[in-house]
């Protein structure tokens, strides 16, 4: 009988893969609640003779088995589609019948058992393919509940039958053991209902270890267990699965002083959202009168205490004519959304700061050297290169500056414990930082900046997956009227941008068909088609205003310590019809998702705080895009080779282009 239980569930098992196989992703309930059946097949092995303290039969028994049945209430947890857990509580019989024995006298002899038990048993549930097939192991608890015993003794082979019933003595009153077993999930509800059921047969091992029920002799018992279990749950819907496939066509030029609505194509039967954001025209160049901040750092190479070459450093006559203000206008060199121009500004920190201590004589620094790890007197060392510069080439009283050294800086990127990212993290720790109670030496520099193939060009491309079952990669094919395409990708992060520009090439404008395919990890293909219109700007060159609000590392609130600038230096720049564009970045340290967020949270914390001020302050017309876009190399601000400039892609950048 156990046999064919066993082969049944088998059987059934293949049927429901089978059935199943091609079943896209449905909704995935963490918590299932249910019963679950069946039947024991108990083994018995060992020696047992003495059954109480009143009873030692003739002969001893030593093999047996028997079907008893099993009922539990069952509590399923998954965390993820391949990592669960279960419990199960309720009754399990582990009764039979020991093989027949023959006394001294050759008289046959029987025994049989009704042990049964309530049981706990926990268990770890793996699903390798993440799909229905789950394997599952760990222990067991049983609190005995009967222990009674029917011995048979014929007398006479078949004419004189003894027959006593009684309970084993010695009984274990609690047992611990183990188990591993193997199911599979029949779904019984459509794939996007919210309370999802599931008939799931299974087959279990209970090995003997731990499972002698006696105190004395030698009994073990091992269980084979062939079961079902009836179990629901309820899980978040995912809209995706009760949408047709439909494209938002609300236009993306539609006047609001909220952010732009971009169009949704939403892929239907699985967890997969393609959206596409077209700009409203696709500028060519900007001009940008940005007010650059400083960073009040100077970082110092490995194994080194000059002064990096790559900061501007110049002769006393030089220093002596000198401005900050010659920095404003020198020559623009701006490629692949790299600010070269920026960054020339940035390394010219200790000339900058050299003129400013001269007009403003009462204003004096203290240099904080800290060494990354290396000890603080390598941290003074690096200060007082910093020191000597400025006296030796700007004339600064040397009783103006004050150094000091540090093992680490006073607001460090490593921190204590972490593994990951160490050499980058102690680039941007091997430092000198300029502190100062005067906001003059350090207050931002006027610059003007070119950028070529603005940001706002861009058309981005998300595909948004379930995080169980990500695509494992995703392009974009964008044909034109006359049937020419263009594909970019494969891509493999959720968001990804394509210059407007590039698409157009020598167009002033366009229609496009874009069809956005994506892979699953099991084989998929999810495809869905949008129209895209891109119309170039007629300005060949557009102007615009730029402020930049600057991060520590990992530190996603200090929005609000910008809160006074952006309220009374920002906003204050936003007219009417103005267009403002807030993209947020970082750099290259975490993963992609962590910084994606990381981005989006200190764009949108910047727009809340201009979108507010501008309402206050009775403006009209105003348009909001904001952008987010991690730690992209393609769009990010500077590169990341050097700590400074992830220093400053740490960043949340704000664009104001005035209305035309």
């Amino acid at each position: 009988m156990i046999r064919k239980l066993i082969f049944s569930s088998l059987i059934l098992m293949s049927i429901a893969i089978t059935m199943q196989a091609q079943e896209v992703e449905r909704v995935h309930p963490k918590i299932w609640i249910g019963l679950s059946g069946g039947a024991n097949y108990n083994m018995y092995t060992g020696t047992t003779q003495t059954l109480n303290s009143s009873l030692m039969v003739p002969a001893a028994f030593h093999n047996g088995q028997g079907i008893g049945g099993f009922g539990t209430l069952l509590i399923e947890y998954h965390p993820s589609r391949v990592l669960g857990f279960m419990l199960n509580m309720g009754y399990d019989n582990r009764g039979g019948s020991f093989d027949q024995v023959e006394s001294p006298c050759n008289c046959p002899e029987d025994l049989k058992t009704g042990l049964s038990y309530a049981t706990i048993q926990p268990s770890i549930r793996i699903a390798p393919f993440a799909k229905n097939l789950y394997l599952f192991f760990g222990g067991a608890y049983g609190y005995n509940l009967n222990k009674s015993f029917a011995y048979t003794f014929d007398q006479k082979n078949g004419d004189l039958f003894n027959t006593s019933l009684g309970e084993f003595s010695e009984i274990r009153q609690h047992v611990f053991s183990t188990h591993v077993g193997l199911g599979y999930d029949i779904q019984l509800s459509e794939i996007n209902s919210r309370t999802q059921l599931a008939l799931s047969p299974f087959v279990s091992y209970h090995p003997y270890f731990g499972q002698d029920p006696r105190n004395n002799e030698s009994w073990s018992l091992s269980t084979v267990r062939v079961g079902l279990a009836l179990k629901f749950g309820r899980g978040k819907v995912n809209e995706a699965l009760e949408e047709e496939s439909v494209i938002e066509t609300k236009p993306v030029a539609e006047e609001t002083d909220k952010t732009v609505i971009v169009p949704v194509v939403i892929a239907k039967k699985s967890d997969v959202k393609f959206i596409s954001r077209a700009p409203i025209t696709v500028p060519v160049k900007r001009n940008i009168d940005e007010t650059f901040p400083l960073r009040n750092y100077v970082f110092f190479d490995e194994g080194s205490t000059a002064i990096p070459k790559r900061y501007v450093q110049l002769k006393k006559n030089q220093a002596l004519a000198f401005k900050s203000e010659q920095l404003r206008e020198s020559p623009t060199k701006d490629q692949a959304g790299r600010s070269e121009r920026q960054l020339t500004v940035y390394h010219n920190i200790l000339n900058i700061l050299g003129d400013r201590m001269r007009e403003n004589p009462k204003a004096n620094i203290t240099l904080v050297g800290a060494s990354a790890g290396n000890g603080a007197e390598l941290g003074k060392t690096y200060a007082e290169s910093v020191k000597t510069y400025l006296v030796d080439v700007f004339g600064i009283n040397p009783l103006r500056i004050t150094t000091e050294g540090r093992n680490q800086p006073i607001h460090p990127s490593e921190l204590p414990g972490g593994k990951n990212y160490l050499t980058l993290l102690r680039e941007g720790d091997r430092r000198v930082d300029i502190i100062s109670t005067s906001t003059d030496l350090l207050t931002p520099l006027q610059i003007i900046a070119v950028q070529e193939d603005p940001l706002d060009s861009r058309v981005v491309f998300s595909a948004k997956s379930d995080k169980n079952q990500p695509l494992k990669s995703w392009n974009v094919d964008v044909t034109d009227e006359k049937g020419i395409t263009q594909r970019f990708g494969p891509y493999s992060r959720e968001q990804e941008s394509v210059s407007g520009n590039v698409i157009l090439g020598d167009r002033p404008e366009g229609k496009y068909k874009v069809i956005m395919t994506g892979e699953t990890k099991e084989g998929a293909i999810i495809s869905k088609e949008s129209t895209l219109k891109l119309v170039r700007n007629a300005v060949p060159v557009e102007e615009a205003v730029r402020y930049s609000i600057l991060f520590d590392f990992d530190q996603p609130k200090a929005v609000a310590a910008y809160e006074k600038f952006l309220i009374e230096v920002v906003s204050p720049q936003i007219k009417n019809n103005c267009t403002v564009i807030i993209h947020g970045h970082t750099d290259i340290i975490g993963g992609d998702e962590y910084n994606m967020r990381l981005s989006q949270e200190r764009a949108r914390d910047a727009h809340a705080i201009l979108e507010k001020a501008v309402w206050d302050a009775g403006r009209k017309g105003v348009v909001f895009e904001v952008l987010a876009f991690g730690m992209d190399a393609e769009t990010a601000p500077f590169e990341n080779k050097l700590p400074e400039e992830r220093f400053y892609n740490r960043t949340v950048v704000i664009d104001i282009v005035p209305a035309k």
